[in-house]
């Protein structure tokens, strides 16, 4: 039996469960920079896809396509074209269950994309305002596994 892998949105309002997985892709398309507000676009088809709490809010992109968000906390979800619905692979509770296996309109990489593993790294504590900064944040996220409810009883 495959194993069930569960995700969702940033603030939690939306959850997803699914096991069946198709194609991990990332999409260089301009749709899907603007849509994600990135580079590219991590998805990957998920065919048995069983919403568990709430639902994505939907904006047509185009004539051929859906894109789910959350309507709370703005998380781009899904990617939705007539056929099994694609998932944003990041907003899985672990997302090195889906690594991507292609690359996909190509045409339309942002040219930097080649070269980002081989920008330097700020190692840790090189910045001591910033470490402090960090260290101050208390998040509002939603862990990273299936909880009862949230957010808790009694707010954030």
């Amino acid at each position: 039996m495959t194993a069930m892998h569960s995700g969702g949105c940033q603030c939690g309002a939306v959850r997803y469960r699914g096991s069946d997985f198709g194609r991990s892709s990332i999409c260089h398309c301009r749709m899907c920079q603007k849509a994600f507000g990135s580079p590219f676009a991590l998805l990957v088809t998920v065919r048995d896809l069983e919403w568990t709490r709430g639902q994505p809010k939907r904006y047509r992109s185009s004539n051929k396509v859906e894109r789910g968000f959350c309507a709370d906390c703005g998380t781009p979800l899904t990617y939705e074209y007539g056929g099994p619905t694609e998932i944003a692979v990041c907003t899985f509770d672990d997302p090195s269950v889906a690594p991507p296996t292609i690359q996909v309109n190509p045409e339309s990489k942002q040219p930097f994309f080649d070269g980002l593993c081989t920008l330097p790294t700020r190692p840790e504590g090189a910045e001591p305002q910033q470490e402090a900064f960090k260290a101050s944040i208390v998040s509002h996220q939603h862990p990273d596994r299936d909880t009862a409810e949230w957010p808790p009883q009694g707010g954030r």
